[in-house]
């Protein structure tokens, strides 16, 4: 796993800052694979479900890099399974949470755009 390998580079190199960072991502990555946290397997609550779906954001915007961008649909599917479309809206509010809290942004055709105003297919970028 990258973020695993960002942890040990980070320590050889002695950046705490770094290592803080890298540390977040194995952190994203565990809970949104279901490894932290609730099991995935047993009923979850919205709460903890939201965690995930953020947890989920944060690791596959990551993964992709700087200026890529994912589908609502990816992070529903990487979580759902099966019924990912059941994900669907959930996932959606909690993208517009992030986007308010500054920490991810709405586009369509490659520009930033207000995602209450938005019509038709959107995708997520890292800020």
């Amino acid at each position: 796993m990258a973020a695993r390998r960002a942890v040990y580079e980070a320590q050889r190199a002695g950046s705490k800052q770094a290592e803080a960072a890298a540390r977040a991502r194995v952190h994203d990555a565990k809970l949104a694979l279901g490894e932290r946290g609730r099991p995935y397997w047993d009923a979850a609550e919205p709460a903890a479900q939201r965690l995930r779906i953020e947890a989920s954001l944060r690791a596959l915007l990551s993964a992709r890099g700087r200026d890529k961008t994912i589908c609502p649909s990816d992070v529903a599917r990487a979580l759902g399974g099966a019924s990912w479309r059941s994900l669907l809206p959930l996932v959606r509010e909690t993208a517009l949470e992030l986007e308010a809290r500054g920490e991810l942004e709405v586009r369509q055709r490659g520009q930033r755009v207000d995602p209450r105003k938005a019509r038709g297919p959107i995708r997520y970028a890292q800020r």
